[in-house]
């Protein structure tokens, strides 16, 4: 039985800002946030993709991770999204994949 995951990810939005959020169904929170329904942030600021997604064990632990990213400056985000595709090759590919359905 697979164990169940949380994640922590940053939307770019096409203002070309970030929105950073956590989860535990990462396919159907984007959708959320895609709808308008996800965040009163991202329903003024419509997502483009998922620039940045990473897994944990635990809720606490993603929560953590996301008030650590919301707490970056903008150039320590872009710098983030700038190396996520080397350093978590499988989450990059899952991320374009999930970003590429609702384009």
């Amino acid at each position: 039985m697979d164990e169940k995951k949380f994640y922590t990810y940053l939307l770019l939005t096409e203002n070309n800002t970030y929105y950073c959020g956590y989860t535990d169904d990462i396919k159907k929170r984007y959708q959320k946030h895609i709808e308008g329904t996800g965040a009163k942030y991202t329903k003024a600021n419509k997502p483009v993709k998922i620039a940045y997604l990473e897994s944990f064990k635990s809720k606490s632990e993603a929560m953590k991770e996301e008030c650590r990213i919301k707490n970056l400056t903008r150039i320590a985000k872009e710098n983030l999204v700038k190396n996520f595709k080397n350093l978590t090759p499988n989450l990059y590919l899952i991320a374009q994949e999930i970003s590429s359905l609702y384009i």
